[in-house]
């Protein structure tokens, strides 16, 4: 039997249209977990991307600062990926400013994010009344980790539950021969350093001065001296190794029991987890000293390109939307050592550090935000540069103060 020519042509056309819809869709994102646990935590996203029958296009590119610039060199370009990692900060306040992002409000009024996110988040993920990027995850990036074999090592009994008490375990660690403070000579860890002593030595008004308010009175004053000087002592105890060193290559002196303290973010976690050590037993962790000690909300987002293609809008609303979901939460955060972005999950089988994490995020009163979410990229990477040159050399404390006032002023 011989069809006709136009019954021929439409039967082609509906297979073809019923191909393309059955077409998974494709999301390149750029991000850069590159580390053991990282890589893990990553792969819980791609798989549950497929899962809901999207492809995960994986491009990696090792450290944040450089997998931002590489994004943002593409989107400029004209060849932008889907999604880009970025931090919960201002870091992509600027590319939101001259238009290069796609909103996925569709999908936050939807899905009720204004319900379970935390204010701090909420603040940085929507702009003008728009949601301009999907968050992965809550990091408190200023944990103290403790090696349970080189505190035995040293006769510490007790992890510390207070600055007088961590130095006191610094000197033990000492002069028992090992690395009191494993840490990574980066500016970016030093500045993690720096903001873990200004909130849990000199507290969250100290804190909010300096870094919300950037009073001048405040950073030159005597607190904030005895801040600096704290900050300065801790440099004594790190080895000749630490300049340059990698945070994870910090976070496996801890696992071999040759470091005793790091001060880093709870993604060091999902380096413990690699190694097979658990919380409790193989490492100690605290989120700050004492039971009202600030909760400081780092964490991960997701920012959507601009694009108008109809399948690449489809996979970045897919994607905010897989990312967001509980489930997706919950097996992430196992992986990475951050803690869901909502209180509507069951954390029971999470760890003990990430209990502890969460317990804090339910007290509204711990929150803080981290200081990239009150001053702008340039102030930040300003105040890095003292802050490392104070770490790394010998510069009167009163000239500090005087150039973060230079580097904070607006």
């Amino acid at each position: 039997m011989k069809f006709p020519r136009h019954a021929l042509a439409l039967v082609a056309l509906l297979a073809a249209t019923a191909s393309n819809a059955a077409e998974p869709l494709k999301a390149e994102v750029i991000h850069w977990w590159t580390s053991g646990g990282e890589s893990a935590a990553a792969k819980t996203l791609a798989e549950a991307y497929k899962a809901q029958g999207g492809i995960w296009v994986d491009t990696a590119v090792a450290l944040g600062e450089q997998a931002r610039s590489v994004a943002i060199n593409r989107i400029a370009g004209g060849n932008p990926p889907t999604a880009a990692q970025f931090n919960t900060t201002q870091q992509f306040r600027d590319i939101v400013d001259q238009g290069l992002l796609n909103n996925v409000d569709a999908v936050a009024q939807r899905d009720g994010w204004d319900k379970f996110l935390p204010e701090t988040v909420l603040s940085a993920i929507r702009v003008n009344g728009h949601y301009y990027a999907a968050p992965v995850n809550i990091h408190n990036m200023t944990w103290f980790w403790f090696s349970k074999a080189a505190f035995k090592k040293a006769g510490i009994v007790e992890e510390p539950k207070s600055f007088d008490e961590l130095f006191v375990a610094l000197d033990k660690l000492k002069a028992a021969g090992l690395v009191p403070l494993a840490h990574g000579g980066q500016p970016w860890q030093d500045g993690i350093v720096f903001t873990a002593v200004l909130a849990h030595y000199g507290g969250r008004d100290l804190y909010l001065k300096i870094f919300r308010d950037r009073d001048p009175k405040a950073i030159l004053g005597e607190d904030f001296k005895k801040v600096l000087l704290a900050f300065k002592r801790l440099q004594s105890y790190t080895d000749k190794g630490s300049p340059g060193r990698n945070w994870n290559d910090a976070t496996a002196m801890l696992i071999s029991g040759r470091g005793g303290v790091q001060i880093m973010g709870d993604w060091a976690k999902g380096e413990f987890a690699q190694a097979k050590q658990e919380a409790g037993k193989d490492y100690g962790c605290a989120p700050g000293f004492g039971p009202k000690a600030p909760y400081i909300i780092q964490g991960d987002v997701m920012v959507f390109p601009k694009t108008d293609k109809p399948d690449q809008v489809k996979a970045q609303q897919l994607l905010a939307s897989v990312i967001t979901q509980p489930a997706t939460q919950v097996a992430f955060s196992m992986k990475k050592g951050s803690i869901p972005i909502r209180t509507d999950v069951d954390v029971s089988k999470m760890d003990l550090c990430a209990q502890m994490g969460v317990a804090a995020m339910k007290d509204k009163s711990r929150q803080l935000g981290n200081g990239e979410i009150y001053i702008t990229p340039d102030q930040n990477g300003a105040l890095q540069d003292v802050l490392t040159s104070y770490w790394n050399r010998s510069i009167p404390v009163e000239k500090v103060q005087k150039d973060i006032v230079s580097a904070l002023r607006n």
